[in-house]
């Protein structure tokens, strides 16, 4: 049987056409990889994070707190879900400085905000603008209520199994958003930012302390001594309660004049059963 030149040609053209196609999947739906980004000092926002990547099966988790995190270069066929709690309507500082050690080539991001009632401000906005930076699309964002973290009677119990089902409802538009052309969103916020500011909580150490060094090992900002744990640099602190929340023996808090002092501005200014918001 002869090939002749029209056959040969033939055949190239499909099997080109066939690779188009398989590559154009890869990038448009198909995930190649996906990743769980959270700075998540008392888990609530971690939590949130990785309910949501439960929708798009697998996942690698990168942990912002950490201090030993490694650099990480994503491809444009991958897909972040990226966290963060809002602190005084910014992103947190060292979040900022650990999101600065991802690189991504225009992969898709998802945009999660969690806050504790009172207001999100510029949080959104400047984590997109963050991420931007760095080569991520952001393709979607979601600003999700949470108990507060100081304050717990401010939204207690929020996110409720009614937010999660908001979540979830909003993760199949995301999944519908990957398989078209990968477009930004736009997100609520101002440039420029407002200042960011960290009110001190002057943590205090009871007497159950038995200097297990959990406290200093997770601080994202090495804020607590190794050597006594109960040493907290104060200039350092960023109010973040990840060692007042991990404690095993309970032994760690926030000054309680200041807790009070939050608790009833927040009781004045903060609306209860507050909406999530999705974009």
């Amino acid at each position: 049987m002869w090939v002749t030149t029209e056959r040969v040609g033939y055949w190239r053209e499909y099997f080109l056409g066939k690779l188009k196609i398989y590559s154009g999947e890869l990038l448009k739906g198909k995930i190649m990889a996906n990743y769980n980004v959270y700075f998540s000092p008392t888990g609530t926002t971690e939590r949130v994070v990785k309910h949501m990547g439960e929708s798009f099966g697998s996942m690698e988790n990168i942990d912002l707190s950490r201090r030993d995190m490694k650099n990480h270069e994503m491809k444009q066929g991958d897909f972040c879900i990226v966290g963060v709690p809002s602190f005084g309507g910014r992103v947190p500082g060292i979040a900022t400085e650990r999101l600065r050690k991802m690189k991504g080539g225009r992969t898709p991001a998802f945009l999660l905000v969690t806050y504790g009632g009172r207001a999100y401000e510029d949080t959104l906005v400047e984590l997109k603008d963050v991420l931007e930076a760095q080569g991520f699309v952001c393709i979607g964002a979601a600003a999700i209520v949470a108990e507060h973290s100081i304050a717990h009677q401010i939204e207690a119990g929020r996110p409720s199994a009614q937010d999660y089902d908001e979540l979830d409802t909003f993760a199949a538009e995301v999944k519908e958003r990957l398989k078209g052309n990968v477009c930004p969103v736009e997100v609520p916020g101002n440039r420029p930012y407002k200042e960011y500011k960290v009110l001190p909580m002057d943590i205090q150490v009871s007497d159950e302390c038995m200097g297990c060094g959990s406290c200093a090992e997770s601080c994202p900002v090495g804020a607590i001594s190794f050597e006594d744990p109960k040493m907290t640099n104060g200039e350092a602190c960023i109010s973040c309660m990840r060692c007042v929340e991990i404690c095993p023996q309970s032994a760690r808090s926030g000054n309680p004049e200041k807790v009070q002092m939050i608790s009833e501005k927040l009781k004045m200014i903060c609306q209860p059963d507050k909406a999530n918001e999705f974009f």
